[in-house]
């Protein structure tokens, strides 16, 4: 095969004569001309604008210690997080010697736990800011859907990203289902004024891939959180992006024209 006569895939990434593309993933071209006339971006939180990870590890693991339970290594929260705190205790706990009663004690000392340290190690992902900027820049709108508690995705998103406006700030609530049942990603896109179709999606999981397939939005998936791209594809993502400034070329129909195949 000539030098630079097709894409080559390392990695999860395209790359030609070197470079690394932004489009690493493309389910079909059908709707490319809905991601470049989407009206408004709305973004899944942990794992998608913020690193969280560590903070949800550690304070699940001082729960697990305080009930003498064995801990759980860093990377086996990618696979717990992201469904709500329900399912990160029920993940966490061990298969067997646990009943109700433990359940909800450790749920309990997680919401106290983490709130205590939810931001201690948190931080936006490198590109998130200027992403923002862009957006605001432009005037898109732009808001936050997430699995986590209402009162604590409203806490963690002033105080680590207070420059920015968000036209709408929802966690999971008692009211409405969570996550990826589309009730809370419609209501963002009633919220805005906009139908689903003029809503562009980003997360970092299948939960969020199905969430925006359900509601009818552009789902894109993101590499640089918390599940691997052959997990965002089977979830049901539109398109990958490896990094945030991917974002603003699908919105101005730049997606890079070599993209990888779709997987049998």
């Amino acid at each position: 095969m000539r030098r630079g006569s097709a894409p080559t895939v390392s990695s999860g990434v395209v790359r030609r004569r070197g470079r690394a593309h932004p489009v690493v993933y493309r389910k079909n071209r059908k709707g490319d001309g809905a991601l470049s006339r989407a009206r408004a971006v709305l973004f899944d939180l942990d794992g998608t604008l913020l690193d969280s990870l560590e903070d949800l590890a550690d304070a699940m693991n001082q729960v697990l210690g305080d009930l003498g339970m064995p801990r759980h290594p860093l990377d086996a929260y990618r696979y717990f997080v992201g469904e709500g705190m329900e399912v990160l205790v029920r993940r966490a706990l061990p298969d067997a010697g646990w009943d109700d009663r433990t359940f909800a004690s450790a749920l309990s000392a997680l919401r106290v736990e983490y709130d205590r340290r939810c931001t201690r190690k948190t931080r936006p992902y490198p590109g998130i800011p200027e992403l923002l900027d862009a957006l605001a820049e432009r005037g898109l709108p732009f808001g936050i859907l997430s699995n986590k508690p209402h009162d604590a995705t409203v806490a963690v998103t002033k105080l680590l990203l207070p420059r920015w406006r968000f036209a709408a700030v929802l966690g999971a609530r008692a009211d409405v289902p969570k996550k990826p049942d589309p009730a809370g990603a419609l209501e963002v896109a009633d919220l805005l004024g906009l139908t689903p179709r003029e809503v562009l999606y980003l997360g970092d999981t299948p939960t969020d891939m199905r969430t925006a397939r359900s509601a009818g939005m552009q789902a894109v998936g993101v590499l640089w959180g918390f599940r691997p791209a052959q997990e965002l594809r089977e979830g049901g993502a539109s398109i990958l992006v490896e990094r945030p400034r991917d974002v603003l070329g699908l919105l101005r129909g730049e997606a890079d024209q070599a993209a990888a195949p779709e997987s049998p």
